[in-house]
């Protein structure tokens, strides 16, 4: 079983060599080197090349390395592309995404610029239109392999508040994670923008798992911990799991169709659950290496 974690994943602003350089050392599942949002118009091509150079590096571990590009209706965003493309990145992340037709346009660029085939391609659902065609766009492409919300924009277009329950954005939410699941794509949940609220930000983490989400997109390296924590596994799970593959195979051998763990049945949908974190644990140990 083939699990990577994404509890964790970082915006870093491209055009900040200092910051690039600290990533190296946090303890982030995946680092987002961004050439969008976080740079002004007159650093584009500047933060293109440091963030190409960075990936060239190899100095992040087994970190995954994704960069935002900038739209392809920009000035900037077909040059990124082709740039990405040849940069040794993981992957490359579109924001905005409203239409498949623009999944492929990013895939027709990456496959002219000899893009390795394995790089992915992320969309970022920031607006009403790319929720309404969610399905459309997470099916487009094999290349196509995680979702990030905008949650930010996505406020802003719905003109829903900001509150902490996030009732506003739950039909949204929950519409994407239904089609991730679909596709067996990974989704993740929008950033949170009040650094200095601890407790809020470890709520918004908790209704994010609860939604079925992944992992959380981050805007600052103190985010880290409780991302991780929050999204991944405690010796408790890992123990719980491990029993429940003990008790199924002992049930197998026994030729029963199902076992009991603390008085709950399990069935074989709970052995592929249990295989998983146990497989989820492993890949977030070798990040550490």
């Amino acid at each position: 079983m083939i699990v990577r974690p994404l509890r964790s994943v970082l915006y870093m602003p491209a055009s900040n060599q200092r910051a690039l350089e600290k990533a190296r050392t946090l303890a982030a599942d995946a680092l987002v080197f961004d050439l969008e949002d976080a740079v002004g118009p007159s650093a584009k091509e500047e933060a293109r090349g440091l963030a190409v150079a960075a990936v060239k590096s190899a100095a992040y571990g087994h970190r995954e390395i994704i960069v935002r590009a900038n739209s392809l209706d920009t000035e900037w965003g077909e040059a990124d592309v082709r740039a990405i493309a040849q940069s040794g990145a993981d992957g490359i992340c579109m924001p905005k995404v409203e239409h498949a037709a623009e999944v492929e346009a990013v895939i027709k660029l990456l496959n002219e610029a000899a893009a390795p085939a394995t790089m992915q391609v992320w969309v970022m659902i920031e607006t009403p239109l790319g929720v309404q065609n969610i399905n459309e766009i997470v099916a487009a492409d094999s290349r196509m392999t995680v979702v990030v919300m905008g949650t930010t924009d996505l406020a802003k277009d719905l003109r829903v508040p900001h509150t902490a329950d996030r009732l506003g954005l739950q039909h949204a939410l929950s519409r994407c994670v239904l089609a991730a699941r679909i596709y067996n794509k990974d989704i993740l949940d929008g950033v949170y923008l009040d650094l200095k609220d601890a407790e809020g930000f470890a709520a918004s983490c908790a209704q994010g798992r609860s939604l079925g989400f992944d992992g959380k997109t981050l805007i600052h390296p103190n985010q880290l911990e409780a991302a991780n924590r929050a999204f991944g596994l405690d010796e408790a799970d890992l123990l719980h799991a491990q029993r429940v593959i003990d008790a199924w195979e002992i049930a197998a051998a026994e030729g029963k169709g199902v076992a009991v763990v603390d008085g709950k049945l399990v069935e074989a949908m709970h052995i592929d659950e249990a295989r998983r974190d146990l497989a989820m644990a492993a890949a977030i140990a070798a990040l550490a290496v």
